[in-house]
């Protein structure tokens, strides 16, 4: 018998500080022991789910009721769950192009950095012998980073579902992911325009005329500096009004818009598609040094109502927020009808 084969699973795993249940089936059955092996592929979560021959994915597919075979083989089912979830976030997912930098932390109280240099501050100018080096101040926000808790509630008996294919139930939890992704998405956004205060806008471009010009994103581009604008955010209808701008109308984008899917990129930057946000605004970023995303753990579940089967209120949840890290690097281009 294999020792991975040979673990005492339990729900308690789910409730070591810092750790997922991953990370914990990983301190006990290190995926280096298996290098050069047949398992080498898979992790320590993975060869659980080999030990109890359960399908998660695929035309064969196990039912959901595999996974409460035995006490030990339940324990595995939030963790399905969480993976699940996670892959819909990911799927989903545009804040990599947004966020500079994750923090992870274990608690609900989180102050950043801040360091918000003048015109001189930014220009490093010769220091004359004797003279003064200049200073860059870094200190923390007086105020705390605003934290939402997104999720979904589990609404289903264990008789209704025992005998679906896990392949069926991960499309349902992936959607649940995408939910949170967006929902992640515009509080993100809502960060770039107002601030995680509120009180501390993006710098706005205001123009007369009803369609956004070259010009126009000309001058949003100058304005950034000396940040680089590398990210652009659009509604449908924005995101219209841009590609039809003259100076853009390139017959290679256009053939690659065809062939993948992926927008033209003004002014080298990647325009993201936001069908939410409002219409006639035209967001620019520096993606490099503008947002912070603050989480406090990862996916969340009622890991002890799931492996008891009691579905009908289990909980699936995350814990983020957004801060600027600085505030000049996101311009706003508002264009009137």
């Amino acid at each position: 018998m294999a020792f991975y084969e040979s673990i005492k699973l339990e729900k308690g795993m789910y409730g070591v500080p810092g750790k997922s249940f991953t990370d914990v089936l990983e301190s006990l059955d290190p995926s280096e022991n298996y290098v050069g092996s047949n398992l080498e592929e898979l992790d320590a979560y993975q060869r659980q789910l080999k030990r109890f021959s359960i399908r998660v994915g695929g035309v064969e597919s196990d039912r959901i009721e595999k996974f409460f075979q035995t006490a030990d083989s339940a324990a595995l089912f939030p963790e399905y769950v969480n993976r699940a979830v996670r892959q819909g976030m990911e799927m989903a997912n545009l804040l990599p192009n947004l966020v500079a930098t994750t923090t992870n932390i274990n608690s609900m109280d989180y102050r950043t950095i801040t360091s918000n240099p003048g015109t001189e501050e930014k220009t490093l100018k010769p220091v004359a012998e004797g003279a003064a080096i200049p200073q860059t101040v870094i200190k923390t926000q007086d105020h705390l980073v605003k934290l939402h808790k997104r999720g979904r509630m589990l609404v289903a008996s264990y008789e209704a579902l025992r005998f679906q294919k896990l392949d069926l139930f991960t499309v349902t939890l992936r959607q649940i992911g995408a939910y949170i992704a967006r929902a992640q998405l515009g509080d993100a956004v809502d960060v770039l325009l107002y601030g995680d205060d509120g009180k501390s806008p993006a710098g706005a471009i205001e123009t007369a005329s009803g369609k956004p010009a070259y010009g126009d994103m000309v001058n949003l581009w100058g304005e950034l500096a000396p940040y680089q604008l590398n990210t652009v955010l659009a509604s449908t209808a924005t995101t219209k009004d841009i590609l039809s701008i003259t100076e853009f109308k390139d017959a290679n984008a256009g053939l690659n818009f065809q062939g993948t899917g992926k927008l033209a990129t003004p002014l080298g930057a990647n325009l993201l598609h936001m069908p939410n946000l409002e219409d006639k605004q035209i967001i620019g970023l520096d993606k490099t040094c503008a947002l912070e995303m603050v989480q406090a753990g990862g996916v969340q579940t009622d890991y002890d109502k799931l492996i008891d089967r009691q579905l009908e209120r289990a909980c699936i949840s995350t814990i983020a927020g957004f801060t600027k890290i600085f505030n000049g690097a996101v311009k706003v281009l508002n264009y009137k009808a």
